[in-house]
C-alpha cells in the first residue's frame, strides 16, 4: 500500500468520492470498491473509508454551517442528531463482524427503487419548506438510531435515506436536508472510525492520503451545491440514487 500509484488512484477516487458525498451522498460507492481493488480486507477497507471519509463530511459539515444551513445556535436538532446517530452507530459497528448483511441485499435496493420514483415523480420536492410532520425529538431519536447503526453496519444509500426523512417528515427543502445530513454523517463516520481503529483495521496513511483529496472534492462539491441551488442537487441526488442501486443490484445477483 505504499506503491505511489496505488496511493495517487486511490487520492482520485477520494476526490470524486468527496465531491459527489458533498451534494448528494454517495461517496461510499467509489472509495470502498477502489479500497478493496487495492488488495485490503474487508475490515480493514470499511475502517479506511471511515477515516477519509471523515475529512469530506467535515468538509461539507463546515462548509454549509458557514452560510447558515445548519441550526447550530438556535435549535437543540444538532446535539440530538449527533447523541442517537452516535448511539446507533457504535451499535451497528460493533456488530459488523458478526451478523450477516445478506438479508439487507435485497432490502435496500427496493428502498432506493421506491425513493428513486418518487423523487423522479416529483419535479417540484424539495424545492421549498414544507410542515414538519414529526417532532424533533422522536424524529431524531428513530432516525439517528437506524440510519446511525444502518451507517455503522454497511452504509450505501444512508445519506439518500437522511435526505428523504428530512424533508418529508421534518418538512426541510431539499439544500438545507443536504446540509443537515451532513451532521449525522459526519458523526456516524467518527464514532465508526473510532471502533474501528481501536480495533486495528485502519491504514492510517493511505486514509489520511484519501482524507485531504476528499477533503478537497467535498469543498468543491459544497460550493457548487451553493451556488448552483436546488434543480442542481435534485439532478445529482437521482444520478446518484441511481448509481447506488445499480451497484447494490449488481452486488446481490453477483
Amino acid at each position: 500500500m505504499t506503491d505511489l500509484l496505488t496511493l495517487a488512484a486511490l487520492a482520485v477516487a477520494a476526490f470524486a468520492a468527496g465531491l459527489i458525498d458533498a451534494i448528494a451522498g454517495g461517496g461510499g460507492l467509489i472509495t470502498v470498491p477502489a479500497l478493496l481493488a487495492a488488495g485490503l480486507p474487508p475490515l480493514q477497507a470499511l475502517g479506511t473509508n471511515k477515516l477519509q471519509s471523515s475529512f469530506g463530511s467535515g468538509m461539507a459539515l463546515y462548509r454549509y454551517a458557514r452560510v447558515g444551513l445548519l441550526p447550530i445556535n438556535s435549535s437543540h436538532e444538532v446535539p440530538l442528531a449527533v447523541l442517537f446517530t452516535a448511539c446507533g452507530a457504535v451499535a451497528g459497528t460493533l456488530t459488523v463482524g458478526f451478523l450477516p448483511a445478506g438479508w439487507l441485499k435485497w432490502l435496500i435496493p427496493l428502498a432506493l427503487a421506491a425513493v428513486l420514483t418518487f423523487v423522479f415523480l416529483q419535479p417540484k420536492w424539495g424545492q421549498t419548506p414544507s410542515v414538519a410532520r414529526w417532532k424533533v425529538v422522536p424524529f431524531f431519536a428513530v432516525f439517528g438510531l437506524t440510519l446511525g447503526f444502518y451507517d455503522g453496519f454497511l452504509g450505501p444509500g444512508t445519506g439518500t435515506f437522511w435526505t428523504l426523512a428530512l424533508i418529508g417528515l421534518l418538512g426541510r427543502d431539499l439544500a438545507v436536508a443536504t446540509a443537515q445530513t451532513k451532521v449525522s454523517n459526519f458523526t456516524s463516520n467518527v464514532v465508526a472510525l473510532t471502533i474501528f481503529a481501536l480495533q486495528g483495521h485502519v491504514l492510517w496513511m493511505v486514509g489520511l492520503v484519501m482524507g485531504l483529496s476528499q477533503a478537497a472534492g467535498a469543498w468543491l462539491g459544497s460550493h457548487l451545491a451553493l451556488k448552483r441551488g436546488v434543480k442542481f442537487i435534485r439532478v445529482v441526488f437521482l444520478l446518484v440514487v441511481s448509481a447506488t442501486l445499480v451497484k447494490l443490484l449488481w452486488s446481490a445477483v453477483g
